[in-house]
């Protein structure tokens, strides 16, 4: 596998970079405004790199279902539904939802939907078992797993 080098850049992003099996050094800078820059250029001098293109968070999906991330993506289901009757999801508290503002235990998630919150991102920031006392924000993701009809349940309690 190739290793690929990830090196935060304060208040710009994240830049991750490596080196082909033909010699070429490719680097992506993932900005914190959902940018992506392609950048191409010789491993001994990482400084000499040129910009390739500027890719959109769109660009970006479409360039990965390219490069064969449909096929990453399919193999998951496949492992998700190997596990009989357990889905895996990722859940947005969308602006204006009453959920914002309110904790995990307040909203009683497990108990009036049935999923366990597995996690918590907001922004960079991963929260993994966050516990009752979580607040959520506006934006929050929250990775949820549970029963299928169990995941309605929390999408229509975060939707309120």
């Amino acid at each position: 596998m190739t290793n690929v080098e990830e090196t935060p850049l304060p208040g710009v992003g994240i830049r991750y970079g490596f080196t082909t099996e033909g010699g070429q050094q490719l680097t992506v800078l993932h900005s914190h405004t959902g940018r992506h820059d392609l950048f191409s250029g010789d491993p001994e001098d990482p400084d000499a790199s040129r910009l390739v293109c500027n890719l959109t968070e769109d660009d970006a999906r479409t360039l990965a279902e390219l490069l064969g991330a449909s096929r990453v993506v399919r193999e998951i289901d496949h492992v998700q539904q190997g596990i009989q009757g357990l889905v895996i999801e990722w859940l947005t508290v969308p602006r204006g939802s009453t959920a914002a503002g309110r904790t995990i235990g307040e909203l009683e998630i497990r108990s009036s939907t049935g999923v366990t919150v597995a996690a918590v991102i907001r922004g960079e920031q991963t929260m993994p078992v966050p516990g009752p006392t979580l607040r959520l924000d506006e934006g929050d993701v929250l990775v949820v797993m549970g029963a299928g009809n169990s995941l309605e349940r929390v999408t229509k309690l975060l939707a309120a």
